[in-house]
């Protein structure tokens, strides 16, 4: 069973995320364990530094300019790491980015598209696309 961590800057403030968040959560379960790290928002530099302590497996930053990647190809990517390392983990960095103070620690970055979303969204997405890349590769009917 895959071991996933997601690294946020930032906290979920509106009630209606947390609840998505806790849903897919919930119906990761019987697929992976799910575990949500939050940093503090501060400046970019403090932020990687707090980042850079809670990394582990295989690293995936999230990224407006990173490889765009659909649904399926996460799912296959999540197959082809499973095969090498029981953990993932994801960064969504802070409204100013990362930059430079990661690059050296990122195994792939990949976007979702070009729009820019709200981080509490996003967080929200990305917990979603993970259970429907698990939905995917065990075939269930979820994924359409």
């Amino acid at each position: 069973m895959l071991n996933i961590r997601i690294i946020a800057v930032g906290s979920i403030k509106d009630k209606y995320f947390t609840d998505a968040i806790a849903e897919y959560t919930k119906r990761l379960q019987k697929y992976c364990k799910l575990e949500i790290v939050q940093i503090k928002e501060s400046n970019p530099k403090q932020e990687c530094e707090q980042i850079r302590t809670k990394l582990k497996g295989h690293i995936i930053l999230m990224d407006i300019k990173g490889t765009q990647i659909s649904s399926e190809i996460l799912a296959n990517q999540f197959e082809k790491i499973a095969q090498s390392s029981s953990q993932i983990t994801f960064i969504i960095g802070g409204s100013d980015g990362v930059g430079k103070y990661l690059d050296e620690y990122v195994d792939d970055k990949i976007s979702f598209g070009a729009i820019t979303l709200p981080h509490q969204l996003f967080r929200v997405i990305l917990v979603e696309q993970i259970y429907r890349a698990f939905t995917i590769i065990g075939g269930e009917k979820y994924h359409k």
